[in-house]
């Protein structure tokens, strides 16, 4: 008979350590556990519930059947620190409630962040084929929140636009709170890695609005997000991980994390001088070369196409086009 639920048990514990005195906390790790975390509802239910995955493409275990007071959702799990995390592993360790993949549907790993943070020209070679120079500091622009949807969803294109293209990025995750972070402590805050399609609406990008980048970016269904939000213990180097880009089965962006300009660390530092981090704020760390504007001739996004997004390590997101 279990006294007291892995929520409480957390929740206590993390009371009574916060008693502690501390040092230094911004170099405090969150927690050491290897898991792919994700999102889902169960088919016939809308309800949005927390998951770790048994391995990829395996089943799922259900951390709110596991224990009903477990959170609902991946922000509010992260909001928790450590010992949702280490709640978290123990539910995987049980091998208990778990369900078929058949049963579920995969959504986004985080729905509703605060933020959504996009690096612009942050691969070399994408900076060369368009003739840009490399960048010195980071070039920061955003998209909302509403434009992320699930691993598996359409990406909607919009009648407003006629040149929809396609953006593979290594995307991760913050952890937990921090302002003014150093880049030595930077890893700290991540939670883990996940793959993005920054999806791009070139002529508002780049001939409309003012060339601002926004409206480009941010329509609806713009920001495919998955499969798993992959714990950064579970990586073996996030920035040596192969890339790839697929339309339609034919292989259009391919290249390595190493290639980029600003790493994790750097861009965790730099964005937090401007602003406070918080859990769940969702980062697009740019694409590599290959992107169809810069194609001769251009080649666009239409309906009908697949887009398959794939990082080693982290999965694979396929989006229709519709």
């Amino acid at each position: 008979m279990r006294l007291l639920s892995l929520r409480s048990f957390c929740v206590c514990s993390r009371t009574l350590f916060s008693q502690r005195p501390t040092t230094k906390p911004q170099q405090r790790a969150l927690s050491g556990a290897a898991m792919r975390l994700v999102q889902f509802h169960r088919h016939g239910d809308r309800g949005v519930r927390v998951g770790v995955e048994l391995g990829e493409g395996l089943g799922v275990v259900d951390l709110k059947a596991f224990d009903p007071l477990m959170p609902s959702t991946m922000r509010e799990l992260l909001e928790l620190g450590d010992e949702g995390l280490q709640c978290a592993q123990r539910a995987l360790t049980s091998g208990q409630c778990v369900v078929e993949r058949s049963d579920i549907q995969l959504l986004s790993p985080v729905l509703a962040p605060e933020k959504v943070v996009c690096v612009g020209m942050n691969y070399r070679d994408h900076c060369l084929e368009q003739n840009a120079p490399i960048p010195k500091e980071p070039i920061i622009f955003s998209k909302f929140p509403s434009a992320l949807t699930g691993p598996y969803d359409d990406i909607v294109l919009p009648s407003e636009s006629e040149e929809v293209d396609w953006e593979v990025e290594l995307a991760f995750v913050i952890g937990r709170r921090g302002k003014h972070i150093k880049e030595e402590d930077a890893l700290s805050y991540v939670a883990g890695f996940t793959v993005a399609n920054d999806v791009s609406a070139r002529d508002w990008q780049m001939k409309r609005n003012g060339k601002q980048w926004l409206l480009g970016k941010t329509f609806d269904s713009f920001c495919p997000l998955g499969p798993a939000l992959v714990t950064i213990d579970s990586v073996k180097d996030p920035h040596s991980l192969g890339v790839r880009c697929l339309v339609n089965g034919d292989t259009v962006q391919s290249s390595n994390t190493d290639q980029m300009i600003f790493r994790t660390e750097a861009l965790v530092a730099w964005v937090s001088k401007f602003v406070t981090l918080t859990p769940g704020d969702v980062f697009l760390t740019g694409t590599p070369p290959g992107v169809g504007v810069f194609r001769k001739p251009p080649v666009f996004l239409k309906k009908g196409d697949v887009v398959e997004c794939q990082i080693d390590q982290l999965g694979s997101i396929i989006n229709r086009v519709v």
